[in-house]
């Protein structure tokens, strides 16, 4: 843990910028007063910044999310060594950011160190997600980290090696069908006290604390190469955009950079909520997401943070699966091996004129994460809260 100062001050909904709450707790169903049952605003993090020390960019302390913990939420829970991913060149002014390098080989770590942080803060004794792969894994280590249990809900055709992957760090691992992980996750809060590491809302809200680990990538860009012309990313919910965003809007904001980059989200052509939200004007979008390999980012469900950020420094588009194996073919000559869903930003500047300038595109995880050839596991799944909770009980989690 860090011994530098946190300069969180508050929660503040990004319904109404104006309303303010306290730091503690945590308020991790989004802003009690500006949501609807249609939609539901998150709640970020607000810092002040006039007393930031100068200098923030520099190289110093611990690296890792500890060398910028003064604009991060405290950090409670220790680290792994998360950040400082490398941003590896592969043509004339384009660089990869590859968030492979993380502790559970996906950028999800950045996230899950702030989240455990929040959980320890709160004084939960446990964490419970909702996830097909890496946000699992890696909230899993987080807990396992901390001292905390884990409580992990992931889909019926999670990929073998990566069901494994999540139950060697002692999460509680259930598989369960898509329709039922809300519900569920939901009622493991209200009956066990855990601390929910993902979404139990309407439309995505996530969590406060965590997303604010996403920044990071914006500094660390930063610190290396400046501010560059565009940033391409994979986009499934869309924290990670608003972490970037959000990032990077510090940065200017404390005269630090010259701008702001442009942002582009890059969604599944077999789904696309932000995509569909900006089309249609709205906050948020629901969509019915068709067929594709790309499952960490295939989103039914989009949330206001990632419409606030595209509308206020970039767009967003859609990638096919096709336009997504070239791009990953690319990385691998590259000599870098990325599952599918992570190569969604390359597809993106691959699919139109590059801007002017340096490019990086956000690579969120390792190959190891894609779907196998071989058969889907088997077992049980789960899809009520009876016989989800007598499985805890056997497990002695309850």
């Amino acid at each position: 843990m860090t011994d530098v100062v946190s300069l969180a001050e508050a929660q503040r909904s990004l319904g109404d910028e104006s309303l303010r709450f306290p730091l503690w707790p945590p308020m991790l169903e989004g802003c009690p007063e500006t949501s609807t049952g249609e939609v539901a605003y998150p709640i970020e993090v607000d810092y002040d910044y006039d007393r930031l020390e100068p200098g923030f960019l520099d190289g110093r302390g611990d690296g890792g999310l500890d060398r910028w913990a003064s604009l991060l939420p405290p950090l409670h829970a220790p680290g792994l060594g998360e950040g400082r991913t490398p941003l590896v060149p592969i043509g004339r002014d384009v660089y990869i950011k590859d968030e492979s390098q993380n502790p559970t080989w996906s950028h999800k770590d950045r996230l899950n160190r702030c989240a455990a942080s929040a959980a320890v803060g709160a004084g939960a004794r446990g964490i419970a997600v909702s996830s097909s792969g890496n946000h699992g894994a890696s909230a899993a280590a987080y807990a396992a980290r901390a001292g905390l249990d884990c409580i992990v809900l992931t889909a019926t055709d999670t990929p073998p090696a990566v069901l494994e992957f999540m139950g060697a760090y002692g999460a509680h691992v259930f598989a369960a069908p898509d329709h039922a992980r809300r519900p569920l996750l939901r009622a493991i809060v209200e009956h066990t006290g855990f601390h929910p590491v993902s979404s139990t809302t309407v439309t995505h809200t996530g969590h406060p604390f965590g997303v604010e680990g996403y920044k990071t990538i914006a500094y660390e860009i930063a610190a290396d190469i400046g501010a560059p012309a565009a940033v391409y990313m994979p986009t499934g919910y869309g924290e990670l955009l608003f972490g970037v965003w959000k990032g990077f809007t510090e940065l200017h904001r404390l005269g630090l950079t010259d701008r702001v980059p442009e942002l582009v989200a890059c969604e599944p052509a077999a789904a696309g909520p932000l995509t569909a939200a900006i089309e249609q004007g709205l906050p948020a979008a629901r969509v019915q997401p068709g067929p594709s390999d790309a499952y960490a980012i295939t989103c039914a469900v989009g949330g206001y943070r990632a419409t606030l950020a595209a509308t206020s420094a970039g767009r967003s588009m859609r990638v096919s699966d096709k336009q997504m194996r070239a791009a990953q073919d690319q990385l691998r000559r590259q000599g870098l091996w990325v599952e599918l869903s992570a190569a969604a930003g390359l597809a993106g500047l691959n699919a139109g004129a590059a801007p002017g300038g340096p490019v990086v595109c956000i690579s969120t995880s390792s190959g190891f994460k894609d779907r196998p050839a071989g058969p889907r596991p088997g077992g049980a799944t789960e899809d009520t809260w009876e016989g989800l909770q007598q499985r805890l009980v056997q497990a002695g989690v309850i």
